[in-house]
């Protein structure tokens, strides 16, 4: 068989191969024999059809899975000796029974990249020395407790730190609403009536309750400010907005003393120590889950700048495809119009590139090392995993894995073990150093913050309670 290969970018090449005509004679023969086994002609007896009328009768099905044959096995051949790892092969092109009976095709490659695997065991983790202390449980407790508090009206006074004022506010930036100037939507920074704003720093924009400090019901009161440079929307950092409000109501904040009572209210059959106990576990685990995947996210950080190698163009398109759909999922399920999707189009397919080339890298990554270590997802595990699938889906295990099967989704669940499996290897080996100073906010990965609400009704007890 002689075999061609010319190496392109991005991944891609193009396989050429000539398969010599006692090969193809041979194969041919092959399967003409295992046709005339199968075949049922009447006035022959099974297995005794001449060749003739087998070739007569089959030979479209023949030639297909003759050339379907060769074609495999040119490619195991083509992989072995080139030192392939084949991702994906296209249709055979030009492909040709030449008059000698030779077959030549050829066909374009999808390879996975070649690269030198760093050193991945032994790498340095710098995790912060973080752990839960009471005043952590004592601002819980205390975000628990605004959760059950009472809102009176305040009439007999101007509005002050620590009150809750409701206004109705509009913003514009040199004249421009503010939208014009972002070129998208900037959310509740744009304006709303009845919004109910907390008197402290920081709330909405900083400087905006300094400025309405003193306001009385009815009041009306302009003043700019500037947007800091960590605001989430880009376009808007430096500049100076123009905000126009109206004051239309004052709301005092009555929070409940601590008892045993509240505590049963937030935990039922419990009592304010159980409470604090039972906070405290689930902030301790809350930690320890930030902490585990901090580890596992500085990990791949650390490989994927220890190597740099191409991606296969056609992976990057589907990836950047699939995270670019998940995230306009998320934009509409969390309240974006469809014109403001497409207004962002640049931008989210510009951070679904990003993603998905940072997944197929560290994907490729820690196939390598899995393939180095000779890990593997055993049947058992295989088996075990499904079973729990299964389980949490409430589905019988042998119709799920049916499912699993014939969906083709059951060879993503071995490969996605095999990854998880790769990345706990990895945090064995690695070296963990704790830091003496507590960790920055940026350090532990938090839940990502929302913006602040949209204007809502004066809180209920009722309310409040669902919340919970």
């Amino acid at each position: 068989m002689n075999i061609t290969l010319e190496r392109q970018s991005n991944c891609a090449a193009k396989l050429k191969v000539e398969i010599p005509a006692e090969d193809v004679s041979g194969e041919r023969k092959n399967i003409v024999q295992a046709f005339s086994r199968q075949a049922r002609i009447r006035g022959y007896r099974p297995g005794k059809v001449p060749r003739t009328v087998i070739e007569k009768r089959f030979g479209e099905q023949i030639t297909a899975e003759l050339e379907s044959r060769l074609i495999q096995k040119a490619l195991r051949e083509a992989a072995e000796k080139e030192d392939l790892r084949i991702i994906d092969a296209k249709p055979p092109e030009d492909t040709a029974h030449q008059p000698d009976g030779a077959l030549t095709f050829s066909s374009t490659l999808t390879i996975a990249p070649e690269f030198e695997l760093p050193e991945y065991k032994g790498i340095t983790l710098e995790l912060p020395n973080r752990v839960i202390g009471p005043e952590d449980v004592d601002q819980e407790l205390e975000d628990l407790r605004s959760r059950f508090a009472d809102f009176t009206d305040v009439t007999d006074r101007p509005v002050q730190s620590g009150d809750f004022a409701v206004i109705d506010y509009s913003s514009q930036h040199e004249g421009k609403l503010l939208e014009e100037t972002a070129g998208q939507s900037v959310g509740y920074l744009a304006g709303s009536e009845d919004y109910w704003l907390k008197m402290e720093d920081d709330s909405l924009l900083p400087g905006f309750s300094q400025a309405l400090q003193g306001a009385a019901i009815g009041e009306e009161r302009d003043f700019a400010l500037t947007v800091p440079e960590d605001f989430p929307v880009e376009e808007l950092r430096g500049r100076v907005l123009d905000f126009h409000t109206a004051l239309k109501a004052i709301k005092d904040q009555v929070l409940p003393e601590w008892d045993d009572d509240l505590a049963g209210q937030i935990v039922p059959g419990s009592d304010l120590k159980g409470l604090k106990e039972t906070i405290r576990g689930n902030l301790e685990h809350q930690l320890n889950q930030q902490i585990e995947e901090f580890k596992v996210n500085q990990l791949l950080e650390k490989l994927n700048k220890a190597v740099s190698f191409e991606l296969p163009a056609d992976l990057v398109t589907a990836e950047t495809q699939g995270q670019a759909d998940e995230m306009v999922e998320r934009g509409l399920g969390s309240g974006m119009s469809e014109e403001e999707i497409e207004a962002r189009q640049n931008e989210i397919f510009s951070a679904a590139n990003q993603r998905a080339q940072m997944n197929l890298r560290t994907d490729f990554i820690l196939q390598r090392i899995a393939e180095r270590e000779k890990l593997e997802v055993t049947r058992e595990e295989l088996a075990n995993r499904v079973a729990a699938l299964a389980n949490q889906a409430k589905k019988p295990i042998k119709t799920f894995a049916q499912s699993l099967q014939q969906s083709g989704r059951l060879t993503g669940l071995q490969h996605s073990m095999l990854l998880s499996k790769t990345i706990d290897f990895l945090l064995e080996n690695a070296m963990v150093e704790v830091t003496d100073q507590s960790p920055a906010e940026e350090d532990v990965p938090q839940e990502p913050e929302e913006a602040p609400p949209e204007p809502a009704p004066e809180p209920t007890e009722e309310s409040e309670n669902d919340d919970e």
